[in-house]
């Protein structure tokens, strides 16, 4: 069983907000008759076992975790809809919960592994220090950065975090997952001509073909996921709420 949520929640964005309005947007594409259900694969999403729990408005951001837990159970595998990327720690932490030895794989332009930004330990800039300060996660990968501030190196240093910037990108550097692992994908990993709608432009990311690479290849179980920081009120003709919907579709399915 996957449960899916969306978790409509844009708070803690420290440029621009609307990223809580994507949710039902990304929903709207994956489903559109532009399109059909069917991932590379040959998988349908309609063959799936899926639980979608709905969008849940979020007044106070503690309230993510107690959220997730009511969503999740021992048997499922949870797939999130955000929301700015301060999200994944609250639903990390739930989901570690089942799963305390747990591998992350995070696609981003940037670490987001600020101790604190802008007076705040728990805004988009810093979920993956709280997740990682917290042993929440045994192993940290990142793909895609290309951001690194020298207190974001000295932070990867001491937490462990294996990071593979995009200048130096290599699909075959990529590690074999050995525990249960969780994708964040934050859709300002792709360059902003192919994902126009995110509030944070930076240039030289990845294709859409280069992520998904990555996501059909990688050596791995996943147990969790996200998509987070599409913000439609950056987007052009829908472009990023349909490669988010494409993206949500092939992990979907690499999710059983």
């Amino acid at each position: 069983m996957i449960h899916i949520q969306g978790i409509t929640y844009d708070d803690k964005s420290s440029y621009q907000k609307g990223v809580k309005l994507a949710p039902p947007l990304i929903r709207k594409a994956l489903y559109s008759e532009s399109s059909n259900l069917y991932a590379e694969n040959g998988l349908s999403v309609e063959t799936l076992d899926i639980d979608d729990k709905g969008d849940s408005d979020i007044l106070e951001y503690f309230d993510i975790a107690s959220i997730t837990k009511n969503n999740i159970d021992e048997n499922a595998r949870l797939f999130t809809l955000g929301g700015d990327h301060s999200i994944t720690y609250p639903v990390v932490k739930a989901l570690s919960a089942y799963y305390p030895n747990m591998d992350i794989l995070h696609i981003d332009a940037h670490a987001d592994l600020y101790d604190e930004f802008e007076g705040d330990k728990f805004s988009h800039a810093c979920p993956f220090a709280r997740i990682m300060e917290e042993d929440l996660a045994t192993n940290l990968v990142q793909v895609g950065i290309r951001t690194l501030s020298e207190h974001q190196r000295e932070q990867a240093a001491k937490f462990r975090v294996e990071i593979h910037e995009m200048k130096d990108w290599d699909i075959m550097r990529l590690p074999v997952f050995e525990n249960p692992l969780y994708i964040s994908l934050d859709m300002d990993a792709f360059d902003p001509a192919c994902a126009p709608g995110v509030s944070h432009y930076e240039p030289g990311g990845f294709t859409a073909r280069q992520v998904l690479e990555i996501i059909q290849n990688f050596q791995g179980t996943v147990i969790g996921a996200d998509i987070v920081e599409y913000n439609p009120t950056k987007d052009h003709h829908d472009m990023t709420a349909f490669l988010a919907a494409k993206m949500m579709k092939e992990i979907l399915v690499r999710m059983v």
